[in-house]
């Protein structure tokens, strides 16, 4: 599956606010079956990635047939899509139907661009995921549904592993530790590639230790980056980066780890499933090394927090097909094409029971128990803290070159506050 870093950013460009164009729900678009809809277009904006062949194909069909309307899918980049929404929300003839990066819709959802879809919730969203669910509810509304989730797992090299003699699949943060250090003292391998600033994945073990990296102060919000919490995550990091010789103040995209991993001299690295697929294009023979692990936690029970990734669905508040829009949403999100998307898409659906969908899927199988995992702050204010640079980057990259805890999170506390400040 191609695909970006999902909602990897915070809605970066959205610097204007959109004025609500008023929800089209009037008398004539209320109601109408198949006949009433026929002649009727609903526009639907996908991410580039997001919809699987099979899948488009067959709600496509199902949505025709239903409504007698056509469906049109607009395909977009991840690159830009902030501006480029926060625009067309805006506008009198928006797309009617958005994906969004579950991290952006808080913000979006704040700008009163998006249509209130809680009564949708009520009639088919009772098991939606709670933790997927989450980012699409905005002050007590339901302002998208969610679609699908993703995160990291660990890809390792077969090989390497069965040269330094690990038999098992580690079931433990301390064992994979192990298992990293057998790697160092056994092969001439590099036990795990992890740059410095593999700020999801850190993000993933602030959720682990119940960390939260903003806090309320009064009618605001603040940095709590000097919470303890924080602190107790990034030694658990300091702990991974004592296997790595990746630079200290890099992310995973520089270089692109899966392409440092395809060079065969690497045991491991975390990130998402489809990033496989560009170390077998750097190189080919590497295929059938390739295996995937859950992140192993503190206990066998529970796997490590993680970041979790993905998309939601929205209806334009300014769209004047609001139930024909609805009436996409009943068949995309229904169990028969939320477990299709989840067998040909290799993501996590939107409710737990869907999971089996997963099977024979080895990378989606060892992502699927990150569903309980968490997020970014959702609030619209962190859309501004991500923008290069990161200052959370440059707290990690303070720690790995010496400074306390409490000294990094003192030194970026000053930037954060700045931005959490900042007017959408």
């Amino acid at each position: 599956m191609k695909r970006g870093l999902i909602a990897a950013t915070g809605v970066a460009a959205m610097l204007v606010s959109v004025a609500a164009c008023g929800s089209s729900d009037s008398d004539d678009n209320k109601g109408k079956g198949k006949d009433g809809w026929k002649g009727e277009t609903l526009t639907v904006w996908a991410m580039d990635g997001s919809t699987p062949d099979g899948w488009s194909k067959d709600v496509t069909a199902a949505f025709e047939k239903k409504t007698g309307a056509k469906l049109k899918f607009e395909i977009q980049q991840w690159n830009g899509i902030q501006q480029k929404v926060t625009t067309a929300l805006s506008e009198s003839n928006p797309p009617d139907v958005i994906e969004l990066g579950n991290t952006q819709t808080p913000a979006y959802a704040q700008t009163e661009g998006l249509a209130d879809l809680s009564d949708l919730k009520k009639e088919i969203g009772a098991d939606w995921t709670e933790t997927l669910n989450k980012s699409s509810v905005f002050n007590e509304k339901q302002y998208a549904a969610p679609w699908f989730g993703v995160s990291r797992v660990v890809l390792y090299n077969k090989k390497i592993w069965a040269e330094a003699g690990n038999k098992d699949i580690p079931k433990t943060r301390t064992e994979f530790f192990k298992a990293l250090d057998n790697i160092e003292k056994k092969t001439d391998a590099e036990p795990i590639y992890m740059p410095g600033q593999n700020w999801y994945f850190f993000d993933g073990l602030t959720i682990g230790t119940g960390a939260e990296l903003v806090k309320k102060d009064g009618d605001k919000y603040v940095s709590n980056m000097s919470d303890p919490a924080v602190g107790k995550a990034m030694d658990i990091y300091k702990q991974y980066a004592k296997f790595t010789k990746a630079p200290k103040d890099k992310d995973e995209a520089t270089p692109q780890q899966a392409e440092v991993f395809a060079e065969g001299k690497t045991g491991a690295f975390i990130g998402m499933g489809w990033e496989a697929a560009t170390a077998i294009k750097a190189n080919p023979k590497i295929e059938k090394d390739i295996g995937y692990f859950t992140i192993p936690g503190e206990t066998a029970e529970k796997p490590e927090g993680v970041f979790l990734g993905g998309s939601n669905l929205a209806v334009a508040a300014g769209s004047d097909k609001q139930e024909l829009a609805k009436e996409f949403l009943r068949i995309a999100l229904s169990d028969k094409f939320e477990g299709q998307l989840a067998k040909e898409g290799g993501v996590i659906p939107n409710k737990e029971s869907l999971q089996s969908n997963l099977k024979g899927n080895p990378a989606a199988e060892a992502m699927a128990p990150a569903s309980v995992g968490g997020t970014t702050p959702l609030i619209p204010e962190w859309a501004a803290v991500e923008n290069t640079p990161n200052p959370i980057k440059t707290y990690m990259t303070a720690v790995l070159n010496g400074k306390s805890h409490e000294e990094a999170a003192k030194s970026v506390e000053g930037e954060l506050n700045k931005r959490l400040s900042q007017d959408l």
